[in-house]
C-alpha cells in the first residue's frame, strides 16, 4: 500500500500548525521584516530617519500603561455643531484614526499592539463645540493619553481649518474618565 498521500497531509498539517503558532505570537513580524530588509527603497522609514541627525522623540507615557493594563480602546469625538454629512463624518473619523496611529507608531508601539490585540475597538461620540473639544483634549493630556485632532482643508462641506474629530487612545478605564459623559453619535 502506498501511504504517500497520508504523509503529505501530515506534513502539511504540521506546517499549518507551526505557521499558526508563529503567526499568533508575532502577527506580520516575518512579512514586515522581509519587506523592510528586502526593499530598502520602500517608504517604511520614520520621520526621525527622514530628518537626518534629529534626536528621536521620547516614548509616550501610554507605553507604560500598555505593560500594566489589558483593555485598550480608541474614542473618536465628533463635533456635532458642524452638521457634517455621514460620509464626511466617516472620512474625518478615518483621518483622526490614522493620524493618531501614525503618531503612536514609533513612540508607543506597545500601546498600539495592546489596542490591536483587543480587536481595535473604536467608539464614536459627539461633542457640541470646538471649545468643548479642546477642553476634553486638555483633560486627556493631563491623564497622559495621546490625542490627535483632525483639521479639515475645507474643500467640501465645512470651513477651512475646522477641527472636526479628535481621536483618543488608551486603557478603557482611563479613556472613560475623559469621555464617559459623552453621548454616542
Amino acid at each position: 500500500m502506498d501511504f504517500s498521500w497520508l504523509s503529505a497531509i501530515l506534513v502539511g498539517a504540521g506546517c499549518l500548525a507551526l505557521g499558526y503558532c508563529i503567526g499568533s505570537r508575532k502577527p506580520g513580524f516575518f512579512f514586515l521584516r522581509a519587506v523592510k530588509v528586502g526593499n530598502k527603497d520602500a517608504n517604511f522609514s520614520s520621520s526621525n530617519k527622514k530628518n537626518g541627525n534629529k534626536k528621536a522623540k521620547e516614548p509616550l507615557e501610554i507605553e507604560k500603561l500598555a505593560d500594566l493594563l489589558d483593555d485598550f480602546k480608541m474614542i473618536l469625538v465628533v463635533r456635532n455643531d458642524l452638521k457634517m454629512g455621514k460620509g464626511k463624518i466617516a472620512a474625518q473619523c478615518s483621518h483622526a484614526t490614522l493620524g493618531l496611529y501614525k503618531k503612536l507608531h514609533n513612540r508607543a508601539p506597545k500601546a498600539l499592539e495592546r489596542w490591536e490585540m483587543c480587536a481595535q475597538p473604536k467608539v464614536v461620540v459627539k461633542i457640541e463645540s470646538e471649545e468643548d473639544m479642546l477642553v476634553l483634549q486638555e483633560k486627556a493630556k493631563s491623564l497622559k493619553l495621546p490625542t490627535h485632532i483632525t483639521i479639515d482643508a475645507g474643500r467640501t462641506q465645512i470651513a477651512p481649518n475646522s477641527r472636526t474629530v479628535m481621536a483618543i487612545l488608551g486603557p478603557v478605564e482611563v479613556v472613560d474618565d475623559v469621555t464617559g459623559g459623552l453621548k454616542l453619535l
